[in-house]
């Protein structure tokens, strides 16, 4: 379950009631994504605060996107939010889709690729393994709980963002805007091959949707809603266009069947987005997660 973290008027009882609701159910994780240039709380700070109002639950990051942050200092810092979880993180990383977030912090849009990208990452590993990465003293510490540091997921939605990541990463973070099982599924079979290719067990197969759960046109009209004010770098009149057919809507027993059909192409784990900060919504997924 993914915090709501791009919904407007937030504050720590929201953010703590839902972080307790999650790590008291049955969810397997609890996940949160990155933006600058918007009102949603930082990630890096955020991951402290989730360390301490859990216990249970893995910590996701969806995604942290390294090309904004001085590599040591974010090694550094989800080092600490590992040892404050007890080992509980697990770093999602990506690009980022938003010329405007690397603008927002003086980052330069043309390292927007994956190999900056990875690049970023080899140095963050390098702090995790205690390697001195300057003519300090002392390597940057603290020390992950995992030796070689929290588990990586690539965010990604394409073949060619999967194969490159091969090398370093544990598996996929994904999001899939239609629910199309089908190309899913081919995403996941390109994963299961690249790291074959390169000697690794077989990848963690993650995906992500954002979702809305009630009867009627309220549902659909909620997603519609949330992607208005959250796809703000995009033309209105594009949002609306793909508004009726991006994330899920409906009912209780419609989740349950869409869930399943992940679990049936291979899907380890979904991680659903909330259009809404009602806790209800939570509550209600909870009940159908609870099943599985």
């Amino acid at each position: 379950m993914t915090l709501p973290v791009m919904e407007p008027d937030l504050d720590a009882a929201v953010l703590k009631n839902w972080a307790r609701v999650v790590d008291d159910g049955p969810f397997s994780s609890l996940c949160w994504g990155e933006r600058i240039a918007f009102d949603n709380p930082d990630s890096l700070t955020l991951l402290g605060a989730m360390a301490a109002w859990t216990d249970r639950v893995q910590l996701v990051t969806t995604v942290i996107v390294p090309q904004l942050h001085d590599p040591v200092m974010c090694a550094k810092a989800l080092a600490t939010g590992d040892m404050l979880s007890g080992g509980r993180l697990t770093v999602g990383i990506g690009v980022g889709g938003r010329h405007e977030d690397y603008h927002a912090v003086g980052a330069d849009p043309r390292t927007q690729t994956m190999r900056v990208m990875a690049e970023r990452v080899d140095i963050m590993k390098r702090v995790w393994a205690g390697e001195k990465i300057t003519e300090s003293v002392l390597p940057v510490g603290p020390a992950p709980v995992r030796k070689g540091g929290p588990g990586l997921l690539v965010g990604t939605i394409g073949p060619k963002t999967v194969r490159s990541a091969a090398g370093w990463a544990d598996g996929l973070a994904g999001t899939t805007l239609d629910l199309d099982l089908a190309a899913q599924g081919a995403l996941f079979d390109v994963a299961r091959e690249a790291w074959a290719a390169v000697g690794k067990p077989a990848p963690h197969l993650g995906t992500s949707f954002w979702f809305a759960i009630g009867e009627g046109d309220a549902p659909r009209a909620q997603v519609h809603h949330h992607l208005r004010r959250y796809m703000n770098w995009i033309p209105a009149e594009f949002v609306d266009a793909m508004a009726a057919t991006t994330g899920w809507a409906g009912p209780e027993d419609e989740l349950a069947a869409t869930l399943r059909a992940f679990e049936a192409i291979g899907t380890d784990e979904i991680h659903l987005i909330p259009t809404s900060s009602d806790i209800d919504q939570l509550r209600r997924v909870a009940d159908v997660v609870s099943d599985f």
